[in-house]
């Protein structure tokens, strides 16, 4: 069976567990603070905060990419033999024009540096906005998850969860198609900011 730690209880943190849920994977959810999460428990997920030890085979960043040095505080030299999903979008949202990383990186590559030898990161999820994720659906169509990495085994496991869980499965590529990923991410996000395209609606892509 499939195991997934995620770190932090927001709508993507949600929608994420949700996925896991459909594809009958044991699920720890990480709060980044006590009492951090709007919405009640899960019942068939186990709960701790930040800084307790990682049950999951993969691990799902789930909150800002400014926290993640908070959080690799905690955990860096605790995620051998792990999977790292990276799902952020290097946006500023004060102003919703510029990035936190270089134009030629990604949040996933940046991650990646910052981590030991050995650690694997995989981007997923970061073109997809949380309702489609819970729902299933992008309009008509299964909801289709965009991911890349430079592990095949990684990808593989990535992959397994989103197809056990009704979703669509694409390999986008080695993760230096992050950066393009994450250009996706931001167009999406600028666009529902300004009302032209809903947050429960996204791109889908057609076959």
């Amino acid at each position: 069976m499939t195991s997934i730690s995620i770190i932090g209880t927001g709508k993507m943190g949600s929608a994420i567990a949700e996925v896991s849920a459909r594809a009958g994977a044991s699920i720890q959810i990480i709060r980044r603070r006590a009492g951090a999460g709007s919405s009640a428990e899960r019942p068939d997920a186990e709960y701790g905060l930040v800084g307790d030890e990682l049950t999951g085979d993969l691990v799902v960043l789930a909150v800002p990419y400014e926290a993640y040095p908070n959080i690799l505080e905690h955990y860096r030299d605790r995620l051998s033999g792990k999977v790292v999903i990276d799902i952020s979008n290097p946006i500023d949202f004060t102003t919703y024009d510029e990035l936190l990383v270089p134009a030629d990186s990604s949040t996933a590559v940046e991650l990646s540096k910052a981590l030991p030898v050995g650690v694997t990161v995989v981007k997923a999820f970061n073109v997809n906005l949380g309702d489609t994720l819970s729902t299933g659906t992008n309009g008509t169509t299964p909801t289709t998850v965009l991911f890349a990495g430079d592990d095949p085994e990684a990808k593989i496991a990535v992959a397994a969860l989103l197809e056990a869980a009704g979703l669509r499965a694409v390999d986008a590529g080695p993760l230096s198609r992050a950066r393009e990923l994450e250009a996706m991410g931001f167009l999406q996000i600028v666009l529902a900011a300004i009302g032209k395209t809903r947050y429960e609606s996204g791109f889908a892509l057609l076959q």
